[in-house]
């Protein structure tokens, strides 16, 4: 969110009931639709997010994790439900992630992000295992791919269009020490890549491309004394340097290069693809972060990085100036050139919409929820025998402080600015949270 926002005492009004967690699990059932919702969505939209039981609050990325889904059917909202990841943290009272001892990866909060692969729904945070969860948002338990997985697991595995594997990496933050996983299509992990990193840095998402890896070490540093107090133990360095490593796809002994960019920060790429000898790769990206605490979040833009193998060099373009973050794209283009991107954007008056960019034309398009509405992240689902890069609808859970609940919104994807193709009204809010996905039938059964 933008800082400016919360200057306004009406708008971080809004904003902190927006934050607020809930106090119990939910659910109801044939909700009420306003609009028409496509047919052929069949399937579950998950979406992960931080929601601490009562007294146990920490830093929003420490807390427990819980599940938001709803299923549509037959065009119709059949069910919503939240749901805890019970983590061994959440049943066991652990702490939320040892920092400082014996590390156990089934400790965690499994609380950023849910993905579907080779038949399993999946609860990820960075900094353990990933937790296995039921279409009914169930836990299972951990996930340590038949016991194949030593690192923690990122919370934005990449799965590419092209081979269905799913790629991704773990930062152990004790031992130090970045790590490279590859997943086939049967959800085995097939290859694990160790790869030496001066330190512990927090390290949130990285890019695929076709032929390459490209992961960031940015300035944002484990930090023992925010670890002994108990804090989110990480903030910004002046000396530490920001870097982008570039890893070939195809050579397993290939080392990787480290290219240096101007220090800042970044949560989150929005798609990065080969151009040649250079890499593309468009990001949400931070001046700096958590120089002096880490609970505050300044304004970040969209950039672009044009990585020149040949050079060894980095030339970085903003691409925008408003303020977004949890940007996303046809993930059929993952990895490959393309047109169309979208995000969340804030708006100093209170209220946060969703931006459709062309980066062709330069061109952007908003969808302005109005005041004390703010939406998530705004996830594309693809249109059944589509065409085009677009071709499809855009959801995301949007919340109203007028009412203290939140509506699932679906927009047309070619043209954002439109009324919402279908808006379904939730008994109760879903708290401002992280990443989701839709997860189509034949996706799990």
């Amino acid at each position: 969110m933008n800082a400016t926002l919360h200057e306004q005492p009406a708008a971080r009004n809004a904003f902190a009931a927006y934050r607020t967690p809930l106090p119990r699990e939910s659910e109801a059932f044939d909700l009420p639709v306003t609009g028409a919702i496509p047919r052929e969505l069949t399937g579950w939209f998950v979406r992960n997010g931080p929601n601490p039981r009562p007294g146990r609050q920490a830093h929003p990325f420490m807390e427990d994790g819980m599940l938001h889904g709803l299923r549509l059917e037959d065009g119709a909202a059949r069910w919503y439900r939240s749901r805890w990841v019970r983590t061994k943290s959440f049943t066991t009272g652990a702490p939320y992630v040892n920092w400082l001892g014996k590390v156990d990866l089934a400790v965690g909060t499994a609380n950023t992000n849910a993905i579907a692969h080779a038949g399993k729904l999946l609860a990820l945070v960075e900094s353990s295992f990933p937790y296995e969860v039921t279409p009914e948002l169930d836990t299972v338990g951990p996930h340590d791919f038949n016991r194949r997985l030593k690192t923690p697991f990122t919370a934005h595995p990449k799965r590419c269009p092209r081979t269905g594997e799913l790629h991704a990496y773990g930062m152990s933050y004790l031992a130090g020490g970045l790590t490279y996983h590859r997943i086939d299509v049967r959800g085995a992990l097939v290859e694990s890549r160790a790869i030496p990193v001066p330190g512990v840095t927090m390290m949130h998402d990285f890019a695929l491309t076709e032929r390459h890896v490209v992961f960031m070490d940015l300035p944002v540093v484990f930090d023992l004394t925010r670890a002994k107090a108990g804090e989110m133990p990480f903030a910004w360095s002046d000396g530490y340097g920001a870097r982008l490593g570039v890893m070939r796809r195809d050579d397993p002994k290939a080392p990787v290069r480290w290219i240096e960019i101007e220090p800042c920060y970044v949560f989150h790429v929005m798609n990065a693809y080969d151009d040649g000898q250079t890499i593309v790769v468009d990001v949400v990206r931070y001046p700096e972060l958590w120089r002096d605490d880490n609970r505050s979040f300044e304004r970040a833009t969209l950039h672009r990085w044009t990585i020149d193998t040949a050079a060894g060099s980095v030339r970085e373009t903003a691409l925008d100036d408003a303020p977004i973050e949890f940007p996303r794209v046809n993930e059929g283009l993952l990895g490959s050139a393309y047109r169309i991107g979208y995000a969340a954007q804030s708006h100093d008056e209170g209220r946060a919409g969703i931006v459709r960019y062309d980066l062709t034309t330069g061109a952007s398009t908003r969808h302005d929820f109005g005041a004390g509405r703010f939406s998530g992240e705004p996830v594309f689902v693809p249109a059944a025998g589509g065409r085009d890069e677009d071709d499809g609808w855009l959801m995301a859970f949007v919340y109203d402080a007028a009412r203290d609940a939140s509506d699932f919104v679906i927009l047309d994807a070619r043209d954002v600015s439109a009324a919402p193709v279908a808006s379904i009204a939730l008994p109760n809010r879903v708290p401002f949270g992280f990443h989701g996905n839709w997860v189509d039938d034949g996706e799990l059964r």
